[in-house]
């Protein structure tokens, strides 16, 4: 297989590239240069954000291209065009984030989605921006040539959001640690690394059309994530669990302060990790254990100093040590 890959050097990029090498297939990544490609990779130069970045793409053919692009649609809207006669399947990494607010609990691809921007618009919001590109990608390329990766939480070693990174980092500082509780509270995310085989066997089989991009629903809990956390570093952390309503009464804000756990009960719980993925699960997606992930990215962490790389246009993420013990009594 021939496989061009449009960035392919941070997260979810880098693992599709990782991936496709352990295949076999011949790689080719499209990106400014910024970052070490893996050997075997050829690369190409090209900005494109730039008026002529996509000029190292004016020949080539390929089986598939894989897009992770997440600002402005109009970047999706001239690479799809661009590459349409050349190019056999665009898969386009786009997010959970298209469906309209609240999705419901137990929303399949099929649930309302946002409005989205215009595919040759600039920058506007995450949502709007994601579906434009979604939009962009299937003008080009068909609903029968196109696949739309609705990928929801995604961990794993090389993650540049911070989520289990922090997580990860206040565990192995030890002592009490604010538990967001329930335990049992059921989580829906992906490994990286199972996203990017996942999208690899959708080129093969020639799949098509949207897929929710999680695990199914108690794949894993924040129970079992964070005691996967204690395991792996080691510490001395005690976990204490904190009903969510004192946790909100404190002022913590769900997902950013306390990255992954969203209070049960909620439109937000409801959107995030109660969605229906069994169209993902009946087309190849294979789920790694949590313990798994956990540990892997503890040992990439470690490998890399302690400090997880931050993507500059997200906010970083994590709880002021301060509000944490005194929400504990500490």
């Amino acid at each position: 297989m021939r496989l061009l890959v449009l960035g392919g050097t941070e997260f979810a990029g880098r693992a599709v590239v990782a991936a496709a090498l352990e295949r076999g297939w011949e790689v080719t990544v499209l990106n400014r240069g910024r970052h070490r490609l893996p050997d075997g990779v050829r690369a190409l130069r090209g900005d494109r954000t730039a008026p002529d970045g996509l000029a190292a793409l004016a020949e080539g053919e390929w089986d598939a291209v894989v897009d992770t692009w997440s600002a402005a649609p109009r970047a999706v809207h001239s690479a799809a065009r661009l590459l349409r006669g050349r190019v056999g399947r665009y898969v386009y990494v786009s997010s959970c984030s298209v469906y309209a607010w609240p999705a419901p609990a137990g929303h399949d691809e099929s649930a309302p989605v946002v409005e989205g921007a215009e595919p040759d618009a600039g920058q506007t919001d995450y949502a709007r921006d994601k579906r434009g590109a979604e939009i962009a990608a299937v003008e080009a390329f068909g609903t029968e040539r196109s696949v739309l990766v609705r990928a929801g939480l995604i961990l794993g070693p090389y993650e540049n959001i911070g989520r289990l990174p922090w997580w990860l980092g206040r565990i192995a500082r030890g002592g009490p640690v604010l538990a967001p509780g329930p335990r049992e509270l059921p989580l829906q995310y992906v490994d990286v690394r199972d996203m990017a085989e996942w999208i690899l066997g959708s080129v093969e089989r020639e799949l098509s059309g949207p897929y929710n991009m999680v695990s199914e629903q108690g794949h894993a809990t924040m129970g079992s994530l964070l005691g996967a956390c204690v395991a792996v570093t080691g510490s001395d952390a005690e976990l204490r669990w904190i009903d969510p309503g004192v946790i909100l009464d404190a002022g913590i804000a769900p997902w950013t302060q306390l990255p992954v756990w969203v209070p049960p009960g909620t439109e937000m719980h409801d959107s995030m990790h109660s969605g229906d993925v069994s169209r993902a699960l009946a087309s190849g997606l294979v789920c790694r254990p949590v313990e798994e992930t956990v540990a892997d990215t503890w040992r990439w962490l470690q490998g890399i100093g302690g400090r997880a790389p931050q993507r500059p246009d997200r906010p970083p993420v994590g709880l002021d040590p301060e509000v944490e013990a005194k929400v504990l009594g500490e």
